[in-house]
């Protein structure tokens, strides 16, 4: 069974090293998985691309021109991995993550027992707090516009030890067969070139017919501090975070996925909520702190 790894990286080489590690040294016995590893180098200006070479030179790594942010090196991965690779599975992946060690033993069983028609999922904990979660799936509302990730930030149990079919899934740690990319195509790296690329394309998928399953025993651990663009209580970061293709908070990305998904203009009301909840808590904090209060 052949399974690629595949991620775009710029800059951040002291989390690629760890992640490299991490894969290369993953458990390989008993999984009958021959493993590749695709980076798309998208312009780093800090030696990614020389250090892989000279330290994992089995790693396949591709050259970006700067514009091709995570999507783009996801699907420039991805076709790399397929034509040159001939690889059966491809698992969406990120350079700030590591993996369980029974990880891909794991997913041999799972990938084996499963139909090409299922788009796999993992579960994803927070690196430094790992016994909470960060996701296990995705879910959306068309109706009602209700969009999040399930499990965020709580601590695990019970409920998160079960396989869940779920509505999207985030872009890390989501196995998919190469025929799904032959039959629905790769991801819209126009419209959503950073956030959102990952959700659109599994929902979409969803939409088309194939199955969305999340697997606990697919345990993967998610180094937060690499993530996003937020407003750090700077006024200048808060705009810029609205309008950023590196933030989770650019409000244009957030309206083009509701007007493709959703089905009702109420649906956007959520969309106004989280903007409230975004710029009121700045504001709010930035009160408070002016009668000596201030965050934990």
């Amino acid at each position: 069974m052949k399974v690629a790894v595949v991620f775009p990286i710029y800059n951040g080489l002291s989390f690629t090293k760890v992640c490299l590690d991490s894969l290369i040294d993953s458990k390989f016995e008993d999984s009958k998985i021959q493993l590749s590893i695709v980076v798309t180098d998208d312009g780093s200006t800090d030696g990614s691309f020389e250090w892989i070479k000279s330290h994992y030179p089995q790693v396949h790594v591709l050259k970006g021109n700067g514009n091709l942010w995570w999507t783009g090196g996801i699907n420039k991965a991805i076709e790399y991995a397929i034509e040159k690779l001939e690889t059966d599975y491809i698992i969406w992946w990120n350079n700030d993550i590591v993996a369980d060690k029974d990880y891909f033993t794991n997913l041999a069983h799972i990938l084996n027992s499963n139909d090409t028609n299922t788009i796999v999922g993992s579960k994803i904990y927070m690196k430094y707090d790992k016994n909470r979660l960060w996701s296990m799936g995705g879910y959306f509302d068309p109706y009602v516009g209700d969009k999040g990730m399930i499990g965020s930030g709580e601590p695990d149990g019970e409920d998160f030890n079960q396989v869940l079919s779920v509505d999207w899934l985030p872009g890390m740690g989501t196995i998919t067969h190469k025929s799904i990319y032959n039959e629905i195509g790769f991801l819209d790296e126009s419209v959503f070139p950073q956030y959102h690329g990952d959700s659109d394309y599994t929902y979409s998928a969803k939409l088309k017919g194939y199955k969305i399953i999340v697997y606990p025993n697919l345990k993967i651990y998610n180094d937060l501090s690499h993530s996003g663009l937020k407003h750090q209580d700077s006024f200048f970061k808060l705009v810029q975070s609205l309008f950023s293709l590196k933030s989770n908070y650019n409000i244009k990305k957030d309206m083009q996925f509701y007007h493709r998904h959703s089905n009702s203009s109420r649906a956007y009301l959520i969309l106004v909520e989280k903007y409230v909840k975004y710029i009121g808590g700045f504001v709010k904090w930035k009160v408070k702190k002016i009668f000596g209060k201030s965050r934990n």
